[in-house]
């Protein structure tokens, strides 16, 4: 089991003592009532009332979160960190791939994952490992996939991107290859607009996605990206997504907190408390940007905390 509850047992030692207390008459004296067992009432005396039961200690042990290189993930991973080491947990964090993660999780070797997108985005994991995973709640429910070109571009619409791949040197840019954007970008997006012969979707990583759009941005380029809401690059720069008149990147998703299955059998308070968890888009991009301008992830995440105190005591109950 990986997490460790700490108890603490109360041996107490009992010392009882009793004195004999002999009594006699004299001959000449009146008989006198017979003595009192003195014994007994020493004993009686000296019986302890019950030991209060100790108070169990706090929930404490260790918790492994595994997390994606998407935005929100790291910024939340990081503040949950923090919070719970504040707690007396000791956490870990491990960077997988999206299968990778799935597949820990459901095998035990991970314990949280913040940054589950349900129904549609994670949907093949979540068919191939849900029944070994636990949901603990949702904390964001309006979470869209896009395809987003910085404002200045003269595209409104996916299905405008036909007969423009000039425009844009015939790519998309996109992000890792495990990503469930990235397949629904492939076996969705693309046939549903016909953009098969005119576009290679860049497989990549979200870091090389972000710099290929700071890069056009900055030189006044055309660019077209694989984005999702929320995400800080929305208070960056002025984006614009495109129109999906056939709905091919889905409906927008929840974004939920979920665990390994018998987390919260083992971990009540901590599942408690994540579960108590959810995140306005302003609270999330000024999370985001904290960490996006200071070198320290988890550093930035714990000033989060610090400033917004009342926000963790309602994730905490208090």
């Amino acid at each position: 089991m990986r997490l460790r509850s700490k108890r603490m047992t109360l041996s107490v030692s009992l010392l009882g003592a009793a004195a004999l207390v002999l009594a006699a008459c004299g001959e000449d004296e009146e008989p006198v009532d017979e003595p009192v067992d003195e014994e007994e009432e020493v004993v009686e005396d000296e019986e302890e009332e019950p030991a209060e039961e100790e108070e169990a200690a706090p929930e404490a042990g260790e918790i492994e979160f595994g997390f994606i290189p998407w935005d929100e993930a790291i910024a939340v991973t990081n503040l949950w960190h923090h919070i719970l080491e504040e707690e007396g947990y000791e956490v870990t964090q491990t960077q997988l791939e999206v299968g990778g993660l799935y597949a820990g999780l459901a095998a035990g070797d991970l314990d949280v994952f913040v940054d589950a997108w349900l129904p549609a985005t994670h949907a093949d994991y979540w068919e191939e490992f849900g029944d070994d995973i636990e949901e603990l709640g949702v904390w964001f429910e309006e979470a869209p996939l896009t395809w987003t070109v910085p404002e200045y571009v003269d595209i409104d619409s996916i299905e405008d991107l036909q007969g423009n791949a000039d425009m844009f040197d015939g790519q998309i840019v996109g992000i890792e290859p495990g990503a469930g954007l990235t397949r629904i970008s492939l076996e969705e997006v693309i046939p549903t607009y016909g953009l098969g012969d005119e576009y290679e979707l860049v497989e990549g990583s979200t870091p090389a996605m972000l710099t290929a759009l700071e890069d056009a941005i900055r030189d006044e380029e055309p660019v077209v990206v694989t984005l999702w809401h929320p995400h800080w690059a929305y208070g960056e720069w002025d984006l614009k997504d495109l129109e999906d008149p056939e709905n091919a990147l889905g409906d927008p998703d929840e974004i939920r907190m979920v665990a390994r299955d018998g987390f919260s059998a083992d971990a009540p308070q901590a599942a408690e408390w994540l579960g108590n968890f959810e995140m306005t888009l302003e609270e999330l991009s000024e999370l985001e940007v904290m960490i996006n301008e200071m070198d320290d992830e988890l550093e930035a995440a714990a000033a989060w905390a610090e400033e917004n105190p009342d926000r963790v005591d309602d994730w905490l109950g208090r």
